[in-house]
C-alpha cells in the first residue's frame, strides 16, 4: 500500500464532495464560475465548470486510491 497516493485520492474525492455541497448551498463561492458563463454561455459555462472542478477530481481521486491500495506511488 503507498499511503501518500491513497492519501491525495482522498483529498480530491473530499474536495470533489465539497465543490458539490457548495454548489447546492452557496454558489456565489465560486468565483471563476461567473467569467465561465460569460465566455462560454450560462449552460455550458456550467457544464464545464461542473467537470472541471467536481468531476473530473472524483476520477482522479478514484484512480490515486486505486494505485494507492496496489502499492503504486502517484508520483
Amino acid at each position: 500500500m503507498n499511503y501518500f497516493s491513497i492519501s491525495a485520492g482522498v483529498i480530491a474525492i473530499g474536495y470533489s464532495i465539497y465543490t458539490v455541497f457548495i454548489r447546492k448551498n452557496n454558489p456565489e463561492k465560486f468565483k471563476k464560475l461567473e467569467p465561465m458563463k460569460k465566455f462560454w454561455g450560462e449552460k455550458l459555462g456550467i457544464v464545464i465548470h461542473f467537470i472541471g472542478y467536481t468531476v473530473t477530481p472524483l476520477i482522479v481521486g478514484i484512480i490515486f486510491i486505486h494505485k494507492g491500495i496496489n502499492g503504486l506511488s502517484i508520483f
